[in-house]
């Protein structure tokens, strides 16, 4: 089977179901944008701090094709096609694991700036992607629907990679560069 059909090469893909739309419609833009960051979250987890966490990256990063796939399918055809689904449970679990983390970590008593480390770093531009990614889910769910779900799941996995940064830095050794606003 060969990886190219040249049906997109007019600016067009299909969804779920088989709707053709413009390759530049919000549902496409929202869905290629949880796949940016399910990438990002794949150098997250390649980072060496993160050894120990393979678990939970297979297990967000999974969700992350979940939320792709309902994306990706045409609303009009929900229910009609079979997809994987989201469950409370999914956001719990980051709700969990956050607390965890947030247990050995330093009361935060100011903004923190990106940075310190490189795999911290990685780490705060999956968080900005994931924001990036809700706020696109939020504008389709304005136009079509969308399950709360899968904006509840992102915003918590942004708040998640937060945590995560902070606990990447710790285990770093790495100092937080707090931000102190010029006045």
């Amino acid at each position: 089977m060969k990886i190219y059909t040249k049906t997109g090469d007019k600016g067009e893909t299909s969804l779920i179901g088989g709707t053709r739309v413009k390759k530049s419609h919000l549902r496409i833009e929202a869905y290629g944008t949880v796949d940016e960051l399910n990438s990002f979250l794949g150098v997250v987890r390649d980072q060496e701090v993160n050894q120990k966490r393979q678990h939970l990256f297979s297990e967000i990063q999974d969700r992350l094709f979940t939320i792709g796939s309902t994306l990706a399918t045409d609303p009009v055809k929900e229910g009609k096609v079979q997809t994987p689904d989201l469950h409370l449970t999914d956001i719990q679990f980051l709700e969990v694991q956050m607390d965890l983390l947030d247990e050995q970590l330093p009361p935060l008593r100011n903004f923190i700036l990106p940075g310190g480390h490189q795999a911290v770093s990685f780490c705060h531009v999956a968080r900005t992607v994931c924001r990036r990614a809700e706020r696109l889910a939020i504008a389709l769910q304005e136009e079509s629907h969308v399950d709360d779900l899968v904006v509840q799941y992102l915003n918590r996995l942004s708040d998640f990679l937060f945590v995560l940064s902070r606990a990447m830095a710790l285990e770093l050794n790495v100092k937080e560069i707090t931000w102190k606003p010029r006045m």
